[in-house]
């Protein structure tokens, strides 16, 4: 039993002894700070407001598809912005499966553009 103790003790303090001190000073030296600003779009901010977070998240499909998803799908351009806004709207299904999504009537159609520009802005 003293033995396995004493190799035990051995084998940390050798591990030990093979440790790098200087592996963490490159981020002690880090002196300049930056402030990082994030700007949020008109679009994100109605999402954010709305229902759409309870079908839809920014990366991974939940029960409709994914904003970057969507993005990935449709480009960037003034005739699928309408056609998006207009799904938006009047609700729609078939496009991503069988589930409907449902209408959002009250939405003005400006922001509905505006939620549809942002989504398709996250195309990388």
């Amino acid at each position: 039993m003293k033995l396995k103790y004493l190799l035990f003790g051995v084998a940390l303090i050798s591990l030990t002894s093979f440790s790098n001190d200087t592996l963490y000073t490159n981020y002690s030296k880090v002196t300049k700070k930056t402030n990082t600003v994030f700007q949020t779009s008109d679009g994100e901010k109605l999402i954010a407001k709305s229902d759409c977070v309870g079908c839809h998240k920014l990366d991974k499909k939940l029960i409709g598809p994914s904003y970057m998803d969507i993005a990935k799908k449709y480009p960037s351009n003034d005739k699928n912005v309408a056609y998006l806004s207009g799904k938006i709207i009047k609700g729609g299904s078939g496009v991503w499966g069988t589930i409907p999504m449902a209408a959002h009537a009250s939405l003005k159609k400006d922001d509905a553009k505006s939620m549809a520009k942002y989504i398709l802005s996250l195309k990388k």
